[in-house]
């Protein structure tokens, strides 16, 4: 038998008084059958609280007052939910978690426990059923109409309640060793808001005067944030040292803390869809600038940046779909089977990226753009090709270069490789908007070739236009 413990304590509730409470309500049960206590979120930092758990040797969990609030108790009471928001804690918790309750509230002067029995595993080891149709559709909605939402706001306050619940929901998210290294800034003052605006603006200027003519001109008529359309910002931060130095899974990658970070902001994204609430995410400014202007501590990095509010209708599409500046990659692209290549959604047989017909089926042709973009293959980089918007580079050798979005690193370990890896680079030309790739090879090599036959073969299968520049390569097969 598993047993589970609901707590409910004030702080500062000490040890011994939480033993002698739970000793008291699993009487004729076994303490060593306990392997959960669950509390309200809030209370897991309670030293009595982690010193009892570490003594039954259970996992400690939290659940937030709101759902706790939600669950029917047998014995409800109004001076709990005063103080904690919910009329129940310990019952509540046993009942959310799944659990028959065995053992109902019993009461300290800081402190209530109650018990619950968790299902046993069958033998069978049947799987755990998923949730009913209507709310799997109901999820996967909300993951098909989430949107970056720039436009359409509408001048109403977000009520507390409704903005609690996204913010738990955003606090739920899962974090590398459970170190919840994100802290939610809520920004409401419209100075604030101009100076964080006016950063943004610069940046617009700024990536506007990076552009080649034709991609400029589109990009005019992008709208890239509602900083002061919206009644609330959100600054999402991370602390990267939050739980000290022995966090568990993050000493092999500590990027797994800012990954952390962006799934709060995902979890809450998607809890404000559902409430009918907006949210763009603005990355038009450096992170130091913004971390300025809201004086956010030293050791606190800026992760993202938020507008929030009610809007006139959620769009059928992103914008940047609707406004042809780009195109989703289909799933189909994205799935590789075993080993990287090895392309085809499940239960489909597995097929090389160069096959065109398949290329021709995803229907690319339709995102055609205006875009021209001149493809230079090189062996290193030289520096002076970065001075021209329109270029692009591709490096084929297999040391890799400094950072720099001008310049795309694509090391082929072979002649075929290289074939697959031109027809990739070219089909993701397409779905940003580009109608017309010149190809240049200024590298000698059979795998710096090939690549440049293969960012042609792909954009022939596209239906873009490639021509080959003076000393380019020129394709015997098209």
């Amino acid at each position: 038998m598993s047993l589970l413990l609901g707590i409910g304590l004030r702080s500062g509730t000490s040890y011994r008084e939480l033993r002698d409470l739970v000793e008291t309500a699993l009487a004729g049960l076994d303490p060593r059958d306990v392997v959960q206590v669950v509390t309200v979120d809030g209370k897991e930092a309670e030293p009595g609280l982690q010193r009892l758990v570490a003594s039954l040797g259970a996992e400690l969990f939290t659940a937030p007052a709101l759902e706790l609030s939600q669950q029917p108790v047998p014995t409800p009471s109004e001076q709990v939910e005063r103080l904690t928001g919910t009329p129940s804690v310990a019952e509540a918790a046993v009942i959310l978690s799944g659990a028959e309750l065995v053992v109902r509230k019993q009461r300290s002067a800081r402190a209530t426990v109650a018990i619950g029995r968790l299902p046993e595993p069958t033998e069978d080891h049947t799987a755990a059923p998923g949730y009913p149709l209507a709310e799997r559709e109901t999820v996967h909605r909300v993951l098909a109409e989430r949107r970056d939402v720039r436009r359409g706001f509408i001048d109403q306050p977000i009520a507390d309640d409704v903005l609690t619940r996204v913010l738990e929901s955003a606090h739920r998210a899962p974090s590398v060793g459970l170190s919840q290294p994100w802290d939610f800034v809520l920004i409401r003052d419209i100075a604030t808001r101009r100076k964080v605006h006016d950063l943004a603006t610069a940046q617009r200027d700024a990536f506007a005067a990076s552009l080649p003519a034709d991609r400029r001109s589109k990009f005019d008529g992008l709208k890239i944030e509602a900083i002061l359309d919206t009644p609330l910002n959100i600054a999402v931060t991370c602390d990267p040292g939050r739980g000290g130095r022995h966090v568990l899974g993050r000493h092999a990658d500590p990027r797994t803390t800012w990954f952390s970070a962006a799934i709060a902001i995902q979890n809450l994204w998607l809890a404000a869809r559902a409430e009918g609430l907006g949210v763009g995410w603005v990355s038009f400014f450096e992170p130091g600038e913004v971390a300025a202007v809201l004086d956010l501590p030293a050791q606190v990095e800026l992760v993202g940046y938020l507008c929030v509010g009610h809007v006139e209708e959620f769009a059928a599409a992103p914008e940047l779909v609707r406004s042809g500046w780009a195109a989703r990659r289909p799933l189909s692209w994205a799935v590789h089977q075993e080993a990287w290549g090895r392309r085809g959604l499940p239960g489909e047989p597995p097929s090389q990226v160069i096959v065109q017909d398949a290329v021709r089926a995803e229907g690319v042709a339709k995102h055609v753009g205006a875009q021209v973009v001149h493809l230079v293959v090189v062996d290193a980089v030289q520096p002076e090709l970065l001075e021209r918007p329109e270029v692009l580079v591709v490096q084929v050798g297999a040391e890799k270069p400094a950072a720099d979005f001008g310049v795309l690193w694509r090391p082929a370990r072979s002649a075929d490789e290289a074939v697959e890896l031109g027809v990739e680079v070219a089909r993701d030309l397409v779905l940003q908007g580009v109608g017309e790739i010149h190809v240049e090879v200024v590298a000698d090599s059979e795998v710096s070739q090939s690549l440049a036959r293969g960012v042609r073969l792909g954009g022939l299968a596209c239906g873009i236009t490639c021509v080959d520049e003076p000393g380019g390569v020129r394709d015997s097969s098209a």
